[in-house]
């Protein structure tokens, strides 16, 4: 009696249960990104993008984390940030993401209260008190 396995990689990872939509190991992403392998371990390590793994801890990166390593790299490269204010800026980005899907659900009515509230969560994260 033989047992089928899986032939190719995208069979595997379907019966892994890994999403096939757009997965790179960390050598292919660090291509796309023109990046060393080791800066991406780096930005793992700082906590900055987390990459889902395979069974054998393999590092697979999606679209999601090449978009977030590519404005990485442009507060890093291009603005001269370092991981403390990249950290900083990736914080205030995701509240203005937050803020803007909230606004896009909320009424007039509590439009002013809801911005005051979301710049107050902003304000919280540079650690600065609103006035």
């Amino acid at each position: 009696m033989s047992v089928d396995r899986p032939s190719t990689a995208r069979d595997r990872r379907r019966l892994s249960g890994i999403p096939d939509d757009g997965l790179y190991v960390i050598s292919v992403a660090a291509r796309l990104l023109e990046m060393h392998p080791q800066t991406l371990r780096k930005y793992e390590r700082a906590g900055l993008v987390r990459p889902s793994r395979t069974v054998g801890m393999l590092r697979l990166y999606s679209e999601e984390d090449i978009i977030r390593l590519r404005l990485i790299k442009h507060l890093v490269g291009d603005l001269g940030l370092n991981i403390a204010g990249v950290e900083l800026a990736l914080g205030m980005f995701n509240q203005m993401l937050k803020m803007k899907s909230e606004l896009n659900r909320s009424e007039k009515n509590d439009l002013k209260e809801h911005i005051e509230t979301c710049l107050d969560e902003m304000f919280s994260v540079l650690r600065v008190r609103s006035s």
